[in-house]
């Protein structure tokens, strides 16, 4: 096991990533901005060990072991020498390509650039670098240890030898990668994410109360949980920027977003993280 692996981005999504590689026995590079957000990262990542080794998934020398792989740092150049890249920072066009372009500089050749985006096009990301061959998505779920799938996007120029690796990649950490091609919200929110919008529509009409929804979805429709539930979950923000990623690349009007979820969003009722979004929560 010779890859060594560098995440950027100790968020929900980041740590998450790290978590499962590591589990899977890759040293870790876990690269943000601030000291804080770094040990943030790493705090949630030894709680949901901790969960794990409560519910007897891991023993306590698997739990240890994870830890001792994962290294924290605050400068890009700390991915200098990994063979995998996994870009996790916030879901932002601008702050995207300048990441990319800077690990352009800074990544070894033949290493994969991936962006765990869930929106954004990985053909115009891999533009901002000198090799779109490497570049690719590599879409994890969030709660990251604990769902299955990768979606794992080409962009235009991706090669066959980098999709090859990433896949491998994934199943290698116990996880079920999907191959899309790269257009807007590729598979996963080209579905969900319309649904979502359709609910919130639902709301702001008086279709349904939000809980009448979300349990005509869950005990109708068979759904973990409802649609607005997740949408707190995911973050509203987040599904106003992917909608409009879907309604700008589309074209098409159906995939506008709802003015009442748009209203949330300038409201700051961003979901569970903010403590408001459809519902309310424990501040956070």
């Amino acid at each position: 096991m010779n890859d060594r692996i560098a995440v950027i981005g100790a968020g929900q999504m980041g740590n998450g990533i790290a978590h499962v590689f590591a589990q899977a026995g890759y040293p870790v590079t876990i690269i943000d901005v601030s000291d804080a957000a770094l040990q943030r990262g790493l705090g949630t990542i030894t709680k949901n060990l901790e969960r794990q080794l409560k519910k007897g998934t891991i023993d306590a020398g698997a739990q240890e072991a994870t830890l001792s792989r994962i290294a924290l740092n605050t400068s890009l150049d700390a991915a200098a020498d990994a063979t995998l890249i996994v870009e996790a920072a916030t879901e932002n066009v601008a702050l995207k390509f300048d990441i990319f372009t800077k690990l352009d500089v800074i990544a070894p050749a033949g290493a994969i650039l991936a962006s765990n985006t869930s929106s954004i096009s990985i053909t115009q990301i891999g533009a901002r670098t000198t090799r779109p061959a490497d570049v690719i998505g590599m879409h994890f779920m969030n709660p990251v240890p604990v769902m299955q799938l990768v979606e794992v996007i080409r962009g235009l120029a991706t090669s066959d030898e980098t999709t090859a690796r990433t896949m491998a990649l994934a199943t290698a950490v116990g996880k079920t990668p999907c191959e899309a091609t790269d257009f807007p919200g590729f598979i996963a929110n080209r579905i969900l994410m319309p649904m979502i919008n359709e609910a919130f529509f639902c709301l702001m009409e008086g279709v349904g109360t939000a809980e009448s929804i979300d349990t005509v979805m869950t005990l109708g429709m068979n759904h973990p949980m409802g649609p607005l539930t997740l949408a707190d979950f995911i973050g509203l923000d987040t599904c106003v920027a992917i909608l409009d990623v879907l309604h700008q690349g589309l074209g098409d009007p159906k995939y506008r977003a709802c003015p009442l979820l748009r209203k949330y969003v300038d409201a700051g009722w961003l979901g569970r993280k903010s403590g408001r979004g459809v519902y309310t929560y424990p501040a956070p």
